[in-house]
C-alpha cells in the first residue's frame, strides 16, 4: 500500500501551522517530497547490505515477521520490473523503449531465435574486459554463455541519452532481450485547483484531469516521510528548531532500525 500524498501534505501543514511556523505552498512541498522519496529509496541499498552482513554473522533476527533484510526487500518489490528491451539496427544495441525510468539492472536473459535456439542468462562485463575475454577461444562468449556491457547513447529519433546494452554474440532483430530492473519511483505530486477565495483545493487521485500522484513508497514509510520533509521545511522557513527536532527523530529511528 502506497503513502497518500494528501495525508503527508496536510500533516506537514498541520504541524507547521500548529506552532505558527509558516506556510508551505504545493510547489514547495512537491519539490521537497520528490527529494525525500528519492533519499529514502536510495537508503534501502546500504541498509540492505548492512543487514545482510548481520545475516552472514548470524547476528540478525530472522523470525517470520522480524527479518529486516526481508522487510527491506519487501519495500523494493513495487519497483522490480521485467522490461523487454528493443533492438536498434543502426547502433546494433538494445535499449529501453518503455516509459519506465530504470535505476539499476539485474539479470539479463537473451533469447537467440536462430538455429540452434538458446535462452541464456548473460553476464555483465566491462568493455575493456570483454576485449580480453574475446581473444581466447576458451572464454570467448557463445550463445549459451553470452556477455554484455552497458553504455549510454542517443537512440535515433530520440533527443536524450539513455542506457543501452551491447550483447555478445550479437542478439539481433528477431531475438529478444528481457531485463530484470529496479525502476525509479515516480515523483509525488499534490495536485490542486484554485478555489473561489484563492485557496488550494486538492485534486483527488484518478479524478478527471488530476495531476496528483501518491508516494510509491510502502505505507510503513509515512512517518519517515513526514519527519524528513519537516526537516527540509525548517530550512525553507529558516527555523533551526524544526531542523533539530526532525533530525533528532530521524536519527533515533535509524538507530532503532539498525541496532
Amino acid at each position: 500500500m502506497a503513502v497518500s500524498v494528501n495525508t503527508v501534505y496536510t500533516t506537514v501543514l498541520y504541524l507547521l501551522n500548529k506552532e505558527q511556523r509558516g506556510y508551505v505552498t504545493p510547489a514547495e512541498f512537491n519539490s521537497v517530497a520528490d527529494l525525500v522519496q528519492k533519499e529514502i529509496f536510495n537508503s534501502y541499498f546500504p541498509d540492505g547490505n548492512q543487514v545482510n552482513r548481520q545475516n552472514q554473522n548470524n547476528t540478525n533476527n530472522d523470525t517470520e515477521f522480524f527479518d529486516m533484510f526481508k522487510d527491506i526487500s519487501y519495500k523494493l518489490y513495487p519497483f522490480v520490473k521485467e522490461i523487454s528491451f528493443t533492438y536498434n539496427t543502426s547502433l546494433n544495441c538494445w535499449y529501453n523503449a518503455t516509459a519506465s525510468n530504470i535505476y539499476k539492472i539485474g539479470e539479463v536473459v537473451i533469447d537467440y531465435n536462430g538455429q540452434p535456439k538458446n535462452s541464456s542468462i548473460a553476464q555483465l562485463v566491462s568493455k575493456k574486459d570483454l576485449e580480453k575475454i574475446s581473444r581466447s577461444k576458451l572464454t570467448s562468449p557463445t550463445k549459451k554463455y553470452p556477455l554484455f556491457y552497458t553504455s549510454n547513447s542517443i537512440i535515433p529519433n530520440t533527443s536524450f541519452s539513455q542506457l543501452i546494452l551491447k550483447t555478445f554474440p550479437s542478439a539481433i532483430s528477431g531475438d529478444s532481450v528481457l531485463v530484470n530492473c529496479l525502476i525509479n519511483p515516480t515523483s509525488p505530486s499534490w495536485g490542486y485547483t484554485v478555489g473561489g477565495v484563492g485557496q488550494y483545493v486538492f485534486q483527488q487521485i484518478n479524478s478527471p484531469n488530476s495531476t496528483s500522484v501518491d508516494f510509491e513508497l510502502d505505507i510503513s514509510e509515512q512517518t519517515n516521510l513526514i519527519i524528513r520533509i519537516l526537516k527540509y521545511f525548517g530550512v525553507v522557513i529558516n527555523d533551526p528548531t524544526i531542523i533539530e527536532v526532525a533530525a533528532s527523530e530521524e536519527q533515533a529511528s535509524e538507530v532503532n532500525l539498525k541496532s
